[in-house]
């Protein structure tokens, strides 16, 4: 009853959801933020009451301010401020990855403050509750975005592969709401200006003209008709300049794409940081794993291949072993592919989890290798994308990484050049802050598999090829 009250609410004040979309998110974080300070207190009493023991309210009181802080920043990085157009599992799964984080931090800061001795009753009371509250909160919030979400209608405009791929990805999400509408393949035939009445949002392919593209953005923007771009290599290099000016004249300076050297030195402190503190406090898994690969399959327990690395120089990459022993040794150098036969038992199960991953920390203390960079690849794989994609040569500019943003936002099935411009964009923002931000994020990527996204062919034949008008879903 009170959500449909409130969702009645939010549809009739439509200027609210179009107009201050900041206030949405502003009212989900200060529910967030008074949930978790609640609960807190409510930790307290519980656990005083169960036990009869006496705390120091004031003492717990005075760290509150900081568990807020924690919990707030986690939720900025995983990117829970808004929950518009994402799945309710996705923003589930998040928030606990973010109690789990606040837990750890909360119980180290209670280690290194020696003066002060957080209750692991109370913190743990106080975790179970804050996470089925934010839970309910963030349930509830989510069902009124999802009733009041405004259903787009689209018009992509491109070649058919960029074409056939957009309507498979909006066919698929279909909790985005958003519909592909029209279809048009030309700019110059002018049949796009028919169709933009009647569409709420544009998708402009990356083999368009710039030209087009920009006097699409032109009429878009007079028309406040929203557009997406998806990036050709020119755009991603001109997304990241500083303007500068030669005279009188304003002119954009694109940077290189490569780091500066403070934070090549920041970067690498990072690293290493992370690499020891993970490496000992990982050190039993590893050793249960080793223990499960050698009672599995015959072979050694680590997996030693040459990979291309910074500058493109070869280096021996470290993995736990997922496949039999000579498992190439027919076909030659291939990727891996799903219910691959050459995997063994134990590791289905590592590569699903990422576990297989982890000796390349030993990489990264050695360094050849980053905590978060470009996924290192074989040399065949290189020299053959580089013909394709002559920017793909860029990815050698850093260190490869064991996460990254191909990684965190990307699929298995994404393609090369999707990936190559996550890389290439992770290689403009290379600093400590995005690391530490795709290092927070790349724990949700184990609660996902990576499909490959495959559609049904006669669903999609419901969809125009390029050219044609969809049929209404509205």
């Amino acid at each position: 009853m009170v959500s449909e009250i409130l969702a009645a609410v939010v549809e009739r004040g439509f200027w609210v959801r179009r107009g201050f979309p900041g206030l949405r998110k502003l009212f989900l974080f200060a529910g967030d933020m008074a949930i978790v300070a609640a609960a807190s207190y409510a930790a307290m009493f519980i656990v005083t009451a169960c036990s009869g023991a006496k705390i120091d309210q004031a003492l717990y009181q005075g760290m509150l301010p900081v568990m807020l802080s924690v919990v707030g920043i986690l939720l900025i990085f995983n990117g829970l401020v808004s929950l518009t157009r994402k799945k309710y599992i996705e923003a589930f799964i998040d928030l606990a990855i973010v109690m789990i984080k606040m837990f750890v931090i909360m119980m180290a800061i209670s280690f290194f403050l020696r003066d002060f001795a957080y209750s692991r009753s109370i913190l743990i009371v106080a975790t179970l509750i804050q996470f089925v509250a934010l839970a309910l909160w963030n349930r509830f919030w989510w069902q009124i975005e999802h009733n009041t979400m405004i259903l787009r209608r689209v018009l992509i405009m491109g070649g058919a592969d960029d074409c056939h791929s957009l309507v498979s990805s909006l066919y698929i999400h279909d909790y985005l709401k958003d519909y592909v509408k029209y279809i048009c393949p030309d700019y110059e035939s002018g049949q796009w200006k028919e169709y933009m009445a009647d569409v709420d949002l544009v998708i402009l392919s990356s083999d368009m003209k710039l030209s087009h593209k920009a006097a699409m953005l032109h009429y878009c923007q007079m028309n406040e008709k929203q557009v997406f771009i998806i990036p050709e290599f020119y755009e991603m290099y001109c997304s990241n300049v500083d303007l500068d000016k030669i005279d009188d004249i304003p002119v954009f300076r694109p940077r290189y794409l490569k780091p500066t050297t403070e934070q090549i030195i920041m970067k690498r402190c990072l690293d290493i940081a992370v690499a020891l503190i993970a490496t000992i406090g990982l050190a039993p898994l590893f050793l249960l794993v080793a223990i499960a690969i050698k009672i599995d399959s015959p072979g050694p327990i680590f997996f030693r291949q040459l990979r291309v690395g910074e500058r493109e120089q070869e280096f021996v990459i470290y993995k736990f072993r997922t496949m039999f022993i000579d498992a190439e040794k027919q076909t030659g150098p291939v990727l891996a592919t799903v219910n691959d036969p050459r995997i063994t038992r134990v590791g289905r199960f590592i590569r699903a989890t990422r576990i297989d991953e982890l000796p390349q920390l030993f990489n990264v203390i050695i360094g050849n290798m980053s905590i978060v960079g470009p996924r290192p690849e074989r040399l065949f794989f290189v020299e053959k994308l580089k013909k394709e994609l002559p920017e793909y040569i860029h990815r050698s500019n850093v260190k490869p990484g064991i996460t990254g943003m191909a990684q965190v936002y990307g699929k298995y099935s994404t393609t090369p050049y999707s990936k190559l411009v996550y890389d290439l964009i992770y290689i403009q923002h290379c600093n400590v802050v995005t690391d530490l931000a795709l290092m927070l994020k790349t724990f949700r990527v184990l609660f996902f598999k990576s499909h490959a996204g495959v559609v049904d062919e006669e669903a999609l034949s419901e969809y125009p090829s390029c050219g044609g008008e969809t049929r209404d879903t509205a």
